[in-house]
């Protein structure tokens, strides 16, 4: 079952002579974490356009909803995979432990996907890795033998840019990145200017004396994902920004605590990464990814789908479930990535999914037996 807080937020000018451009924002203290947000302190300068789809309006006056979990009823082994197909429009797949481990697609995965499209069923492919862009992630695809088209691929990265641009993000301000490629290219397709990824991986901090490290004030907003380069020039860099730069946004990806890069093991996810400017800045980050319902609400806008005829297919509870169960659809587990039965099962987990199953091939397996 979900639980639902509703926060307000009421809109003061600052002071007499301000503009109405130049409105803050007095958030109630229960403000949802994922905001980024600490309290009735933390302002946003420009709320009224910066803010415009994040279900802020246009005088800030509005509700949010965050969702938490209780314990509901031990998820169920799919045992009639028709009955789950036939029940709802569209198929959401996270694609690490899903679709492929690291550059390696599991098996059935093709046939399955055929299967459901000859069904006449809509297939999105959602991922919280942001190394890539949806361009990169189609040559993946390809690469991999999937007839998967760009506007069924949504990457992080892309939610990242999409983000910003509901709200409106000034186009004059910039956007400093802690992370790879993917963002920077939606970035740019965006039409934003940004500054850091890959280039900063290199770069290093003398410390010495007297030392202080510049940064540009233009920056107003830090995207915080996956980053191979990570270094403590990116962490300066991106803890001044959003300290000292008024009305700073902190944007996460996502907060995987660990991610697929081989077949062989889990690596250290982009949480990582995220947690160190957590610490530094000691605000929460406002998450894209998710399991924030920021790319659902996206997906069920643009393709105009209910949600209720949505299925939410992964293999984490923390963001794939919880993502799906956050946007008020159907969730099936698979095992073939990061949770296993006895995760699933174990008394201290409280995120229990409608289904759980080996791997998304045994649509086809327990489609025969149900026949």
């Amino acid at each position: 079952m979900l639980s639902r807080t509703v926060v307000s937020v009421s809109a003061v000018s600052s002071s007499s002579s301000t503009s109405p451009s130049r409105i803050l924002c007095k958030v109630n203290p229960t403000i949802p974490k994922f905001l980024g947000l600490k309290g009735p302190s933390h302002n946003f300068t420009n709320c009224t356009t910066w803010n415009k789809n994040l279900n802020l309006s246009r005088k800030c006056n509005t509700r949010m909803e965050n969702f938490t979990t209780k314990a509901s009823a031990a998820a169920q082994p799919l045992k009639n995979a028709d009955e789950l197909i036939d029940s709802v429009e569209t198929f959401i797949f996270d694609c690490d432990g899903v679709i492929w481990k690291g550059d390696k697609l599991i098996d059935g995965v093709p046939q399955t996907l055929d299967m459901l499209r000859s069904r006449g069923k809509r297939l999105v492919f959602v991922t919280n890795n942001s190394t890539k862009s949806r361009k990169q992630y189609g040559k993946k695809f390809e690469t991999l033998g999937l007839d998967v088209s760009e506007e069924e691929i949504f990457a992080s990265s892309f939610a990242a840019a999409a983000y910003l641009k509901s709200i409106d993000f000034p186009k004059d301000k910039k956007v400093y990145v802690v992370g790879e490629d993917g963002i920077l290219k939606e970035l740019e397709l965006a039409g934003f200017q940004y500054l850091g990824g890959p280039e900063d991986g290199g770069k290093k901090i003398e410390l010495k004396p007297g030392f202080l490290m510049e940064h540009d004030k233009d920056v107003g907003a830090v995207v915080v994902g996956f980053d191979r380069y990570f270094n403590y020039y990116k962490v300066q860099y991106g803890t001044l920004c959003i300290r000292e730069n008024p009305g700073c946004l902190f944007i996460a990806t996502n907060r995987d605590a660990v991610t697929h890069l081989t077949d062989a093991q889990e690596w250290a996810g982009g949480g990582s990464m995220v947690g160190a400017f957590v610490g530094s800045t000691q605000r929460e980050p406002l998450v894209v990814g998710k399991p924030s319902t920021f790319m659902m609400d996206y997906l069920a806008n643009k393709f105009g789908i209910l949600k209720s005829q949505i299925c939410m297919v992964g293999d984490r509870l923390d963001t794939d479930i919880l993502f799906g169960q956050n946007g008020g659809c159907k969730t099936l587990l698979v095992l073939s990535g990061v949770t296993s039965l006895s995760m699933l099962q174990s008394p201290g987990n409280s995120i229990q999914p409608d289904f759980y199953t080996n791997k998304i091939s045994d649509f086809l397996s327990l489609k025969a037996a149900s026949v």
